[in-house]
């Protein structure tokens, strides 16, 4: 929990501009009380040897750059993660659309279908779940429900002969998918497959999910008994990706994705912003620019 990140990281563009306004500063020399205005550099610096012309640079203009240094800074928001972050729940609803083609069903990547559905249904977090079986055809096993633990025991019991037809036709479990979301919020789709069958179909299928905001992330299964499976064509399809054994990267897009993080108003329930310290800290350098001179 100690990534550190810049909440409005636009600000630090400020910074370069200061830097050259310093370096004008330093290669303009010292300030003679405006004589180097009224007496040629000769006379100038004959002056100085003698010990009558002394100089000095106005620190104060320093100062202010540093308190806009300061202020830039603040404004871009540094900030870490919150160690006691609330965990927010989506408004959607998160479709889970499984393959049980042959190349699924009937090996040993049944197993790891099932453990990520279920990993799925754990880091939900309160959002509402549904599933979609899908081969050949596709169907609507489960309406979304807010008590995602009653799709355990039908997730528990699939087998080879689950589906009454073989095949591999994932763009048929999208279009269901977009028919059983239409008009939900924030919603998900996670597509648990091998690859197979993806083709321009499954594409535009995808396409039309992104156009309906609905994120579509994908669980690879790489266990397949045979078929023409392209694992590389699903992770092309989906926002987020991961292998089915290992799919924290697509829980995190679950548990902290869509609407939340965008939502300004909740960026402070989710991260330790020091960006209003540094910002007083440039009241440091201010205030000694009204300090009185001898």
């Amino acid at each position: 929990m100690s990534t550190f990140v810049l909440l409005r990281p636009w600000w630090l563009v400020v910074l370069p501009l200061l830097a050259l306004l310093a370096l004008r500063q330093l290669r303009a020399g010292a300030d003679l009380g405006g004589w180097e205005r009224v007496m040629s550099p000769a006379m100038a610096a004959a002056m100085r040897n003698l010990g009558h012309l002394r100089g000095a640079r106005d620190t104060r203009r320093f100062g202010a750059l540093a308190a806009a240094a300061l202020l830039g800074l603040g404004l871009a928001g540094p900030a870490v993660p919150r160690a006691d972050a609330p965990l927010l729940a989506g408004s959607g609803a998160i479709l889970i659309a499984l393959d049980l083609s042959p190349s699924v069903a009937r090996g040993t990547a049944l197993a790891d279908a099932q453990a990520a559905a279920a990993s799925v249904l754990a880091a939900s977090g309160g959002r509402p779940v549904g599933l979609v079986l899908f081969s050949g055809e596709a169907y609507d096993v489960a309406a979304p429900t807010a008590d995602p633990a009653s799709l355990e025991s039908l997730i528990a019991v699939l087998g080879p002969e689950t589906m009454p037809s073989g095949g591999s036709r994932p763009a048929t479990a999208l279009a269901l998918a977009q028919r059983m979301l239409a008009g939900s919020r924030d919603a998900d789709v996670v597509l648990i497959s091998d690859g197979g069958g993806i083709d321009d179909a499954a594409r535009a299928e995808a396409a039309r999910l992104s156009g309906a905001s609905i994120r579509l992330d994908a669980l690879v299964l790489d266990r397949a008994a045979g078929g023409a499976t392209d694992p590389a064509a699903l992770r092309a399809l989906a926002a987020v990706s991961a292998p089915a054994r290992a799919p924290e990267p697509v829980l995190r897009a679950l548990k902290h994705g869509g609407r939340l993080d965008r939502d300004p108003a909740l960026t402070s329930l989710q991260y330790r912003d020091f960006g209003p310290v540094l910002a007083a800290l440039a009241a440091v350098p201010l205030v000694a620019l009204f300090r009185r001179r001898a």
